[in-house]
Parts: C-alpha cells; structure tokens; sequence
C-alpha cells in the first residue's frame, strides 16, 4: 500500500470520479486507474462501485476511508517535521479564514511577519465558512483556520482571540431609533440582511429566534460583515453585527444599534488546528503573531470608545 495510491484512492472517494480524481493528483486518468487497480488488488476487494456518472464507496472502501487520511496526516506531520531539520526559515503554512474583516485588516501584516521570519516558507490562504475549512482541516488540505467557535469536532483543537456581543443594527432614520432594545418578534418582522448559512454566527442567529418561535423575515443573506453593514448604512434592512466592529459606524451617526431582548449571542474568533498534529516552529510564530494582532486590536478599540 503505497502513499501514491492512498492519495489517488483519496481523491476519487473525495471528488466522486476517476476523472477529477486524477486532475486533483496531477496524473492522467489512466494512471489513476492502474493505482486503484493494483491497491483493490493488495485489499482483495473492490474499493468503488462504478456508475455511469460517479462512483460510490463499496463497504471496504468506507473502511479504508478514515484509515487513509489518517495515514496521509501522518505522512504530512513526518514531511514537516524532517523540512525542520533544512533550516528555521524554511516550512509550509495553509491558513484558512472564515473572517472577511480579519483577513482585510489584519492578515495582511501578520502575513508580512511570518515572511521575514521565514523567507522561503511556502504559504497560502484559503477563504470559507467555519464548516467548510474544518472540513478541509479533516481532510489534510489547511494546516489551521480562523473560525467561528465553538467548533463540534474532538479531532479539532481551538484557541479564542476574539470575541463580540452581537447587536441589531439599522439606520439612524429608523422609527425605533431612540429604543435601546428590541425584541424577538419585531426583530423578525423587519427586512433582515444576514450572514450566509454555514457559519456558527448565522446558526446562533437561527437557534435564537427558533427558541423565541418566530420565523424571521430575511430579505438578503451575504458573505462579508462589511457588506451587511453598508447595506444597512444604505437603509436598505436591518442586519446583526458585533458591538465592537459596528462602534465607529455608531459614533460616527451612520448606524443606531439596540440590545436583543432575551439574546446572548456571542461572535468569537478562533484559531484552530488539529488535534495532536505537528506543531512546526511556523505555526508557532504564526499564533504568537496572530496574538499579539488580537491584543493590539482590543487595545485599538477600547481608545476609540
């Protein structure tokens, strides 16, 4: 049982056919083919069912499933901890992030210091929900990732950095403008503008009315915080944000806020990897980093109050 063939094996179980399971290993269809042949000829038993359009696990198969990605992390662990011996300033870092804003404001710089402290380190960043780039933490393809917590997965180890209570928000022109909180039922009757589903900030949101037993009326559901808030700036709906990314936009009159009758809704920020997984010296600097961002920010937001 060769890595080649976990990988191969991997990607068609992954991507549902031969066809895109060569493209995402870089090998031509045929030579996958011969891969999977000879790995079902080592197990003694058919890996996939094949169909006219996608091919389906077989009960070996679901099987071999978890067993390879758990060797293929293993295998990745062994490679990142041999690179070490290369020199300090080498290593590889795939970050995800679920945050727009973060990746916008501070990212950027952290990103920036991590490449003077290791010039010749291969590093990429990936966009997503929570949900999405756990999922690809699980299958070896990030090594860590902003996002929402909590996180529901024991494979998964997190660590707070950021976290904000979450507030209604509408233009300053809005009849309840003056009211200092509002409740469940009106807050769903107005035109509501949300994050998109998939992410714990959106799930919180939905949880919290469905326990109140109303159904609220969403009118947009967007990808970035930003976009949310200028939507509302345009007086376009009401839309849900944290108190503290909003705080300018308050003070500057461009938006009003109210308190959520019966709410504890909290954004947090985390940073996450898996648990029990290599932790290379560019993966420590790259918390250390990200810390020390997170500090000044709340520093940088408690002056602005």
């Amino acid at each position: 049982m060769e890595i080649r063939q976990l990988k191969a094996f991997l990607a068609i179980a992954e991507a549902k056919t031969f066809t895109a399971g060569a493209r995402r290993v870089n090998v031509t269809q045929a030579a996958i083919s011969m891969q999977i042949r000879q790995l079902e000829e080592e197990v003694g038993l058919p890996l996939f069912t094949r169909t006219p359009r996608r091919v389906i696990l077989t009960e070996a198969g679901e099987y071999l499933l978890e067993r390879a990605r758990k060797i293929l992390r293993e295998h990745d662990s062994a490679l990142a901890e041999i690179a070490e011996v290369a020199g300090a300033e080498y290593g590889r870092l795939r970050i995800g992030s679920a945050s727009g804003t973060f990746a916008m404001n501070q990212l950027p710089n952290i990103m920036a210091g991590l490449r003077e402290k290791f010039p010749n380190a291969e590093l990429s960043v990936s966009a997503g929900t929570s949900e999405k780039l756990v999922d690809k933490m699980m299958h070896g393809e990030l090594d860590t990732a902003f996002v929402s917590l909590p996180v529901d997965n024991l494979n998964v180890s997190t660590e707070s950095l950021f976290s904000d209570e979450i507030v209604a928000i509408a233009h300053p022109k809005h009849p309840l403008a003056k009211e200092k909180f509002i409740s469940a039922a009106t807050l769903a009757g107005e035109k509501l503008i949300l994050g998109e589903r998939g992410g714990n900030t959106r799930r919180m949101i939905d949880d919290f009315f469905q326990a109140a037993n109303v159904k609220p009326n969403v009118s947009m559901e967007l990808s970035r915080q930003e976009a949310i808030t200028k939507m509302v700036e345009e007086g376009m709906g009401v839309g849900m944000a944290g108190a503290k990314s909003v705080a300018k936009e308050i003070r500057d009159g461009k938006l009003i806020s109210w308190f959520i009758e019966g709410a504890e809704i909290k954004w947090e920020l985390g940073l996450a990897r898996l648990r029990g997984g290599h932790f290379s010296p560019i993966g420590k600097e790259f918390v250390r980093l990200c810390k020390e961002s997170f500090t000044e920010r709340e520093k940088g937001l408690k002056a602005r109050r």
